[in-house]
């Protein structure tokens, strides 16, 4: 996690909206991140992220002072925001940073928020104070029941759905396989529902077509035409096979980034 000085960001930042991140123009990928916070007055923004490839652990390698040379943004169209009445708000878990902002919002227009936040063991759940200064519930689980109960995030969203009062919205941000079961379990109580996709992305501006979805049967990009959706209309298997197209090339720069560190006397 990082609070990062980019006043103009800051300013125009809404919930649901995400920058690309470049840490050194001249050789860096550049890696879409849901904006977690911000700071008008301060003229920040916070990231969250989880180390899984090279750019996100060279990102967690940064120290207080350092400087990331380029940030995007905002990008991609802001959460709809209005008093639907009963919100669920599902979070799997690095999935929670970028739905707290929509939590948030969501209180502050007068719905009842129910937040279900996941993760796979207690070490790994983030946010859960700031969950529930802005949750009239919170609900917590992890895969091996270290914390909460020991249940995935869908038993007691269908828990949820199945009240006689069952919410009017859900949003759910998290793995693509955790928010495909999620659409599958509110689709069966007619529940209207929200999915935040992060795909692969280039330019962020829609020029590259690299995190082009199907949505409803037509193409759809996840910069400019998203990063939202109706999640009853995602085709997650297509996205998910989509996303496996650079694991080869991904894993390769990690190990060699890892390499590296360890020649030049920064890790063992």
């Amino acid at each position: 996690m990082a609070d990062i000085e980019a006043p103009l960001v800051a300013s125009a930042a809404k919930p649901g909206q995400f920058v690309i991140v470049c840490l050194k123009s001249s050789y860096s990928e550049r890696i879409p991140l849901t904006i977690a916070g911000s700071d008008a007055q301060k003229g920040t923004i916070r990231l969250i992220w989880q180390a899984v490839g090279k750019s996100t652990t060279e990102l967690g390698h940064l120290n207080v002072g350092d400087e990331v040379e380029n940030i995007l943004g905002p990008l991609g169209k802001p959460t709809h925001i209005e008093k639907f009445g009963t919100v669920v708000c599902i979070g799997g878990g690095i999935g929670n940073a970028p739905l707290l902002p929509i939590a948030t919002a969501m209180k502050q227009a007068g719905n009842k928020v129910i937040s279900i936040l996941g993760a796979r063991t207690k070490e790994l759940l983030i946010l859960e104070d700031e969950f529930k200064a802005v949750s009239d519930e919170v609900i917590i689980v992890t895969d091996d029941g270290s914390y909460g109960k020991k249940a995935l995030v869908t038993e007691p969203l269908k828990e949820v759905c199945q009240h006689s009062d069952k919410p009017n919205l859900a949003v759910a941000i998290g793995p693509a396989i955790m928010m495909k079961f999620c659409c599958a379990t509110t689709k069966q109580f007619d529940v209207p529902t929200v999915v935040s996709l992060n795909t692969i992305m280039i330019d962020g501006t829609g020029m590259c077509g690299g995190c082009r979805v199907e949505v409803g049967g037509q193409t759809k990009f996840v910069c400019v035409d998203g990063p939202e959706f109706d999640g009853h209309k995602v085709n997650f298997d297509l996205m998910m096979k989509r996303m496996q197209a650079y694991k080869k090339q991904e894993a390769q720069a990690l190990e060699e980034y890892k390499k590296h560190r360890c020649k030049i006397g920064l890790d063992k």
